[in-house]
């Protein structure tokens, strides 16, 4: 294999206060990573401003010709994760193909090196973690404390239980990735701090990577520990309980934000939610006049159900249009309700699915609406997340109200909504409602479907009969516009020359 074909190796040794052991981490670096022709490797140290001569160290290193080492260092002190983001920045922006972090501590054996690479290369993972706890028996004989082992079990349980994974560590340090897969993740949103490496562990299992795990030996000797047990514990719990509840769009995390600046809606049409609401109103041969930002799921099922449905979008015409009789971009804001064709005008249901959040005069809206379709009366089937919800609440009171890419605090939203202000705008405007229901959390699309979800959704359940404006996520509300002044003037004039024929 010719050195311009070989796959290029990058070795991130990240250093803090390392002085007693980075010439011995870098001597035990295996020959074979730089002689064989199998791939090229490159060695770069970048040291976080250490405070001892950890920097003189790796600058007088005596080379070998094997070992090309390239030396560098933070002028202010990054930390654990704002180290790797450097590395993992200068692997991508230099053409590697793949990178495996070592400590310059010596924690982590480098004889593993090629153990930790191999994976990458053969194409056969996306990320390779050394575990110590493949092997329990040995991590305690490696000299990991007791307390540290029972504690790396119990948080690894956990997280692999949140998170749907089945890893056998969370928390070892020694990490390899291809740099395909650092291009695809945000890793650069992640935290600075050691928690880094939980951060990166979510995004790659909700990116569906895959990981491999190799079995590595434990060894504690007599390197300094900067962790902070407790602290660390503390946010990587935060971190992996952030990451599912964003889902929900109660919190958002630019990290665990993997379609950037897209704005992308799960279907809930399968279990108690806003999209089965309207669902369960429409009956089947309809005609449907869908007015919501985002419907598609519900759309399709209402064509399994033979509706007709046509659809008016602020945004540019979707491939999924094939299930609408008619699907036109228009100016919702300030839509001309006299564009509509004579069958659209008889419609039998109007949907306004999260759509009025949306808008910046939702006032002006559904006074349009009743203007054309007052003495109509179609069914008008509304939702609108509910920001009086309890976790809304208690976040303000702790100061935070986060915008998200979905739920009740959508990026998109313009107008904001309790039971009893939807309500209020609803009646001011001459509309008179039929039904108000409480819509649960939709806690599937944080556990999926199963036991779990069925005991949180009873929960929901009870609290929201208690009190619906405290515990609902969402209303939903299915209304019928009253005739105008003007109808019921026509209405009053025509029933006079009715009587006044008859007599």
């Amino acid at each position: 294999m010719s050195e311009a074909t070989k796959p290029r190796v990058l070795i991130f040794v990240l250093t803090y206060n390392a002085q007693k052991h980075i010439e011995s981490v870098l001597d035990r670096i295996p020959e074979s990573l730089f002689t064989g022709e199998s791939y090229s490797t490159d060695v770069i140290i970048i040291d976080d401003m250490s405070k001892d001569d950890t920097i003189s160290v790796s600058n007088n290193y005596p080379k070998k010709a094997f070992k090309n080492v390239t030396v560098m260092r933070n002028p202010v002190n990054q930390r654990y994760g704002g180290n790797q983001k450097i590395g993992y920045t200068y692997a991508i922006e230099h053409g590697y193909d793949a990178v495996v972090m070592l400590h310059g501590d010596g924690q982590y054996a480098p004889e593993y090196l090629e153990e930790m690479l191999k994976p990458l290369l053969s194409g056969q993972a996306d990320a390779v973690f050394g575990s110590r706890m493949l092997s329990k028996d040995s991590a305690l004989k490696g000299g990991m404390p007791l307390y540290k082992f029972a504690a790396n079990i119990f948080l690894t349980k956990t997280q692999n239980f949140i998170l749907g994974a089945n890893l056998s560590e969370f928390h070892s340090g020694y990490r390899a990735y291809s740099i395909e897969t650092l291009k695809s993740i945000p890793f650069q949103y992640n935290s600075n701090d050691f928690d880094f490496d939980t951060d990166i562990i979510i995004q790659l299992i909700d990116t569906k990577k895959r990981i491999h795990e190799v079995p590595i030996p434990t060894h504690y000797g007599d390197e300094v520990c900067h962790v902070n047990g407790t602290k660390y514990a503390l946010q990587i719990m935060l971190s992996t309980f952030i990451s599912r509840v964003q889902r929900l769009g109660l919190l958002y995390a630019p990290k665990f934000d993997y379609k950037f600046g897209k704005q992308e809606y799960a279907d809930k049409t399968s279990f108690d939610s806003s999209h089965s609401f309207a669902l369960d109103q429409i009956k089947p041969d309809s005609t449907v006049l869908d007015f919501s930002s985002d419907n598609r799921f519900v759309v399709k099922k209402l064509k399994e159900k033979n509706c007709k449905i046509y659809g008016y979008n602020s945004n540019p015409v979707r491939k999924d249009q094939e299930n609408y009789a008619s699907l036109k971009q228009a100016d919702i804001e300030n839509f001309d309700f006299s564009m509509l064709s004579a069958e659209e005008k008889t419609a039998d249901y109007i949907l306004l699915l999260d759509m009025l959040e949306q808008r910046e005069n939702p006032e002006q809206f559904l006074y349009n609406l009743r203007q054309a379709f007052s003495g109509e009366k179609p069914e008008i089937i509304i939702t609108a997340a509910n920001v009086g919800f309890i976790i809304v609440r208690l976040m303000l009171l702790i100061g935070q109200f986060n915008y998200g890419k979905h739920g009740i605090l959508d990026m998109t939203h313009k107008r904001l909504f309790t039971f009893k202000s939807l309500r209020k705008l609803l009646e001011s405007h001459g509309y008179a409602i039929k039904t108000v229901k409480a819509i649960a959390v939709p806690v599937n699309l944080i556990t999926g479907t199963g036991i779990i979800s069925k005991l949180l959704l009873s929960i929901n359940q009870l609290l929201m009969k208690i009190s619906k404006g405290l515990f609902a996520f969402q209303a939903g509300v299915i209304a019928s516009p009253l005739p105008t002044l003007d109808t019921l003037l026509e209405n009053a004039k025509q029933e006079g020359k009715r009587l006044e024929k008859d007599n």
